[in-house]
């Protein structure tokens, strides 16, 4: 399993979320977004029923029922219904729990803000402990164009 860490330095997470789950459906996974608020499932979820004009990406809740049929679930929690192969955490969401559940991810993918310290530092504390339990851990930042340069493994 890949754990990436992607710092947000151009584009807020609204932005940079949707194209990644985008091309994480392209490779025919679903996907977890796990998030620490219930505020913050429910603008996720809002915001990727609108985030574009000429489509949208399939997603729910588990207030939606029939997890294991959704594309793209959203959560708090650390399930995975719809046997993911990638999971994303926001909102500095603790990664080290969702992977003691057993779940077997090609890829878990922390996005963070780096203009925002709260979560910068506990991206650094997450990147800290997954290290010393010997993960496989990359990071990533955003290019002055918006993609993403691997700067560190």
């Amino acid at each position: 399993m890949e754990i990436w860490f992607y710092h947000l330095t151009r584009q807020p997470l609204e932005a940079a979320l949707p194209i990644l789950l985008e091309r994480s459906a392209q490779r025919g996974w679903n996907a977890v977004v796990q998030a620490t608020s219930d505020e913050r499932v429910n603008a996720l979820d809002e915001w990727l029923w609108t985030y574009t004009d000429d489509g949208f990406l399939p997603h729910g809740t588990a207030r939606d029922g029939d997890g294991e049929l959704q594309q793209v679930f959203l959560t708090t929690g650390a399930e995975n219904p719809n046997a993911a192969k990638v999971r994303f955490f926001v909102e500095g969401a603790a990664i080290a729990p969702a992977l003691e559940a057993d779940a077997a991810y090609d890829r878990v993918i922390l996005m963070f803000d780096g203009n925002n310290d709260e979560e910068l530092q506990g991206a650094r504390a997450q990147w800290k402990l997954l290290k010393e339990q010997g993960r496989d851990l990359s990071y990533w930042k955003q290019s002055g164009q918006g993609g993403w340069e691997k700067m560190a493994v």
